[in-house]
């Protein structure tokens, strides 16, 4: 029986016995007194039970209608309520936001303060940050976005380019000095690299004239951290491949020189990734176009 139950029944007979009018439950509604009285009948044939007595002039709960009555006003107003909240939920800005992202520079020198400021925007916003490289499902991780370095051969969420990151090779002008020069990417197989998490290196000739290599690397350090790669990098421990933004002021001031004059590494999309749902809370939506406009203006700066 409870399977066919019709709520939209439930709540014209609730109108009814709270209104006291069949015209009055209508008016509400925005449909006819026929219509509202054919939905009262059907509530009563489906329950087996008479709900409403009513003559041409009046209308009175029966002992039964009184009951359900009661407790289904409660329930109706509980389920307003829940539905009001969803809807504030979804158009203010207000509540948690999680994310996820990269760590090391990029998280702390750019998406940290861009958070920071957002915070400030948004003062009933709370947002979580957990810093981690591993691959995350957005869902099961219960994140709302994440921030990925990389190709997102995933189609099961949204990406929004932010950069292209610049990745150079790199080492101390003391370490090359006291090395064979250094003219091709497979003279890393003898040299000491010092390695994040990749030991694959990738190189482009400049040139165009021989193919793309990837040579593996090996070394005596594995860090990874970029912080600690440049430290031993300038320690003059060995060569380095990092993104150029992590030492914009090491290269500037000479400490830190391109190893390689013909190759380069291919650039590293990063993006901002995101579920795909149209009804996204004005508050995620916001701080989407938020962190896509400070980026923006990074690059426009020469962020690289």
């Amino acid at each position: 029986m409870l399977n066919r139950i019709n709520l939209s029944e439930i709540r014209s007979f609730v109108l009814i016995a709270r209104l006291g009018s069949f015209t009055k439950a209508a008016e509400v509604l925005c449909v006819s007194r026929s219509h509202i009285s054919k939905q009262l009948s059907a509530l009563e044939a489906t329950l087996n039970i008479t709900l409403v007595q009513r003559t041409t002039r009046t209308l009175r709960l029966t002992d039964a209608g009184k009951q359900l009555y009661q407790q289904c006003d409660m329930a109706l107003n509980d389920i307003d309520q829940a539905i009001t909240s969803t809807l504030d939920d979804k158009t203010s800005m207000a509540g948690p936001i999680c994310i996820n992202s990269v760590g090391g520079f990029i998280g702390e020198e750019l998406v940290m303060p861009m958070v920071s400021e957002f915070l400030q925007l948004y003062p009933d916003i709370s947002i979580s940050v957990d810093f981690s490289s591993h691959r995350v499902d957005l869902i099961e991780d219960e994140f709302d976005i994440a921030f990925r370095m990389g190709e997102l051969p995933d189609a099961g969420f949204v990406a929004r380019h932010l950069l292209n990151i610049q990745t150079l090779t790199l080492a101390s002008p003391s370490y090359l000095d006291s090395q064979p020069q250094f003219t091709h990417p497979l003279q890393l197989k003898d040299s000491d690299c010092l390695i994040g998490s990749v030991t694959q290196w990738h190189f482009i000739d400049k040139n165009g004239i021989e193919k793309d290599l990837v040579v593996p690397v090996a070394g005596r350090l594995l860090c990874k951290n970029g912080r600690g790669l440049i430290r031993s990098a300038l320690d003059g421990n060995g060569i380095i491949r990092v993104p150029r933004m992590y030492c914009e002021a090491e290269i500037l001031a000479g400490t830190l020189k391109p190893v390689f004059e013909s190759w380069r590494v291919p650039e590293v999309p990063f993006n901002l990734i995101y579920h795909k749902d149209k009804y996204q809370p004005n508050r995620l939506r916001t701080l989407i176009s938020f962190m896509q406009t400070r980026f923006a203006a990074k690059v426009a700066g020469g962020l690289r």
